[in-house]
């Protein structure tokens, strides 16, 4: 009895970098319009994974390994910048009683400043 063979079909390289510059473009919306340090981590953990994306497309339209290794360092990167800000958040909000960026910043400016 033969075994059926399975195709994949490839996806265009213009869809998977679309669909990166789409994710990238959130996060960085949300980087941009949050206050709360979580939900601009969370954006930025989006950014690193559509730069990943970026990379694996390209390296798997011309058949290397190269993005996969890229994709690899930025994953070992998201996640020592996830330990050192969840560790800095924590130092903050136990200080201050808040999670919000606004308390990084100069007291003079006042709560509500962005700049």
């Amino acid at each position: 009895m033969e075994m059926p063979t399975v195709t994949m079909q490839v996806i265009p390289m213009e869809h998977g970098l679309l669909l990166a510059a789409i994710l990238f473009i959130m996060g960085m919306v949300g980087v941009l319009t949050r206050r709360n340090l979580v939900f601009i981590l969370m954006s930025l953990e989006i950014m690193l994974n559509a730069t990943g994306l970026a990379f694996i497309v390209a390296s798997s339209h011309w058949g290397q390994v190269d993005g996969q290794i890229m994709f690899l360092m930025i994953l070992s990167l998201a996640a020592a910048e996830v330990a050192v800000a969840l560790g800095r958040i924590a130092a903050v909000s136990k200080a201050q009683n808040t999670g919000y960026q606004c308390t990084w910043r100069d007291e003079r400016l006042g709560p509500d400043s962005l700049f």
